[in-house]
């Protein structure tokens, strides 16, 4: 099984806090999902496999037009075999989560809405420069339940600027009132060259210190697995059963397809990059020389893929994963970074031979990680 990832990298106006590529510039749409129907259909070879999951991450997809997207399931079904019970999720902004909008969703293959609520406080969303409010985001969700959704995800954000403990478990206690099944909660990071960074350059706002940072996700931990919600990656919960089966693909190295400008691709043996302009993507595409990059992976490499990946994850790393995949040389090396670790309560050593990070672990999770990336 396999699945593909659709970039749509338009967004209505941009986060304050984004860094990942997209673009106001919403009259190259047409051309564009054009540009990414042909990119399906030429590379329908790349997985030989049938497709277990789609996603449509942006940007903000739910800019689309109806017609585009079922242009865009129209091309993949043609394309490729789809399993049966295909996971297929598309991100949307609130503002767009209409009951007109939502009934047309329902009538494509959709079966998973990921929506960017990200504070439920209306004066973080704004300086966020996000489009919704509080109260449209309730409303999203209460549109999507009603349009007949029974799996939606929210996404959440920690540690925002000049942030409290209590607001945080509002932001908290809100989402949980909402009964997503699914809940991912991402620490705020100042991308250099967005304009939250430069405000905190300019001292416009404050960034939390590490301990406040520390007891946010601590009580994000708490609270939602109290809830009833499962910590099964380090940024994400959900309800038994909701996980996100495309994003657990990324974290045990199952192969993707990504098409659309800057989408990324895998085959298990290969990472392939598209080119992050809309315009070069295009030209590429009708022009029958698609701007891409690629790397043929090294043991070393797919080896410390696999480290950052699967550590990540409440399952854990299989020992004998590594010993199968990369032999003697990586599994040994492996184990005495990870002894250290295992010394100081970050990691344990299961009884079925896995390793995992602890409760305690999970807070400096990228230290541990690092030790244990190979560098020649």
């Amino acid at each position: 099984m396999a699945g593909i990832y659709i970039h749509i990298p338009f967004c209505r106006q941009r986060c304050r806090y984004c860094a990942f590529y997209s673009s106001t510039l919403y009259n190259m749409q047409q051309a564009y999902v054009e540009a990414l129907c042909c990119e399906l259909a030429t590379r329908r070879n790349y997985i030989n496999e049938d497709i277990a999951t789609i996603y449509l991450g942006g940007g903000t997809p739910s800019t689309l037009h109806p017609t585009q997207l079922q242009n865009i399931f129209n091309t993949i079904y043609k394309h490729f075999t789809i399993a049966d019970n295909p996971e297929i999720t598309i991100e949307a902004n609130p503002d767009d989560l209409s009951p007109n909008y939502l009934a047309t969703l329902r009538y494509m293959p959709f079966n998973r809405i990921s929506m960017g609520v990200q504070s439920f406080d209306d004066t973080q969303l704004k300086r966020l420069g996000r489009r919704h409010t509080a109260a449209k985001a309730k409303e999203a969700v209460a549109n999507a339940r009603n349009a007949g959704f029974e799996n939606i995800s929210i996404d959440l954000m920690f540690a925002l600027p000049d942030s409290t403990i209590d607001q945080w478990n509002n932001d908290l206690a809100e989402a949980i009132a909402l009964k997503p099944e699914h809940i991912s909660a991402y620490n705020l990071t100042y991308e250099e060259n967005t304009p939250l960074y430069n405000d905190m350059l300019c001292g416009k706002l404050k960034q939390i210190d590490e301990d406040d940072n520390v007891i946010q996700f601590e009580a994000l931990v708490d609270r939602l697995t109290s809830a009833g919600y499962r910590h099964y990656e380090i940024s994400n919960f959900s309800r038994p059963g909701y996980e996100s089966r495309h994003n657990s693909s990324y974290w045990h190295n199952i192969p993707y397809l990504g098409c659309g400008a800057s989408a990324h691709s895998y085959n298990g043996e290969e990472r392939r990059w598209n080119v992050s302009n809309i315009s070069k993507y295009i030209e590429g595409i009708n022009e029958g020389h698609p701007c891409f990059e690629a790397e043929h992976l090294t043991a070393a490499e797919r080896y410390n893929d696999t480290i950052l990946t699967r550590l990540r994850t409440a399952d854990g790393l299989p020992i004998a994963l590594i010993q199968k995949n990369f032999g003697n040389k990586l599994t040994e090396y492996m184990l005495q970074e990870a002894t250290t670790h295992i010394t100081t309560g970050y990691l344990e050593r299961t009884p079925d031979d896995f390793l995992r990070l602890t409760k305690k672990g999970v807070f400096v999770s990228d230290a541990v990680i690092r030790d244990m990336i190979f560098v020649d």
